[in-house]
């Protein structure tokens, strides 16, 4: 269907949990009809978006849900765009917001080149990343119940007797353990559940090792100290396509391992990290960091900040190396090696 205003259409979509809204315009920044309002389904918006002719360039923001959005623009046909949500908070300086007006500016930043983009993954990345997220979200639910398991010892004043309450040991201490019949339902509810999240936090092991078996990267930064399987999943599907980052100072900022930068005139201000950007990425490089063996680079680095700059430094030396190891993690994804690693092992 050919467009009847002529010339490529820029199309803004303000994406909701159960509306969305349209708003078209030519490229001289001109409405082009009536803005539309419909009920969130795949098929309408491949009607509406038809609308705009062919492959019309299309922008919407990315919030809650925006993955079937994007899927059916693409199959439609469209030049997909996402906003970075961080970059159109602007559009909170307007005394008069509603969604026809954001939809409008989203389109009008893109067709000026003033949008502020975030990377948009392929269908298959977001898919494996739903298994890595999902067994961080796990874990995090475990380490709930087993806090909650521990207070309701506590509250009773018990004693416990070895390092890992829930090891071999420890489920024999608990087993054996006399305790009133709230507690004790409470206990044996906690460990049910922990039990059943185990068995599960297995079956997603297994699929991402299995989906990972033939990536090249995956298997390379897992020669750097620290990197194991399980944060070896998290930086190849949350890096994704490592390519887009020009060097590796730019994966390191896209993490929020680099220092906040203000600089105005002769001012120049240079403050803690920015913490924008990937949390798991962040999160999983800081725990390679804390968990590298003693003698790896990676470790070393870090015990060489902390005895020039003392123990107070602890955190710095450790987002220091935390930019190390994601240096390395840049160049294993890109080059399928670290050919610093395999230098030293050679030697």
């Amino acid at each position: 269907m050919n467009s009847p205003y002529g010339g490529v259409q820029w199309v803004g979509m303000d994406l909701h949990r159960r509306r969305s809204v349209l708003v078209r315009l030519a490229s001289d920044g001109q409405r082009l009809g009536k803005m539309v309002r419909f009920n969130n389904d795949p098929a309408r918006l491949k009607r509406e978006i038809a609308k705009a002719g062919p492959a019309p360039k299309v922008v919407l923001e990315a919030t809650l849900g925006w993955y079937w959005a994007a899927d059916a623009l693409s199959e439609a046909g469209a030049e997909v765009h996402l906003a970075h949500p961080l970059g159109v908070k602007a559009f909170a300086y307007r005394r008069v917001k509603n969604d026809e007006r954001d939809a409008a500016d989203l389109a009008d930043l893109l067709r000026l080149g003033r949008l502020p983009e975030s990377w948009l993954a392929p269908r298959e990345t977001r898919e494996l990343r739903e298994l890595v997220r999902g067994r961080h979200k796990l874990v995090n639910l475990r380490t709930n119940c087993r806090n909650q398991a521990h207070g309701v010892v506590a509250k009773l004043g018990v004693t416990v007797p070895m390092s890992d309450l829930f090891g071999a040991r420890g489920n024999v201490f608990l087993d054996e353990l006399p305790l009133p019949a709230g507690y004790a339902a409470r206990l044996r509810a906690l460990r049910e559940v922990m039990g059943a999240l185990d068995r599960q936090l297995a079956l997603l092991d297994q699929e991402i090792s299995t989906r990972l078996a033939d990536d090249v990267g995956y298997r390379a930064i897992q020669k750097i100290g620290g990197i194991g399987p399980v944060l070896a999943a998290v930086f190849v599907t949350e890096i994704g396509d490592v390519t887009r980052f020009p060097a590796p100072k730019y994966l390191c900022s896209w993490a929020g391992l680099t220092p906040r930068h203000r600089e105005s005139d002769l001012k120049v201000t240079r403050g803690r990290l920015t913490k924008q950007g990937s949390k798991l990425v962040r999160w999983a490089a800081v725990e390679a960091i804390q968990h590298a063996p003693e003698n790896t680079p990676m470790r070393a680095h870090r015990d060489r900040i902390e005895a020039r700059r003392g123990s107070q430094a602890r955190n710095l030396a450790k987002a220091a190396a935390a930019r190390k190891l994601l240096t390395l993690v840049y160049y294993g994804l890109r080059d399928g090696e670290v050919r610093c690693l395999a230098r030293a092992d050679e030697a």
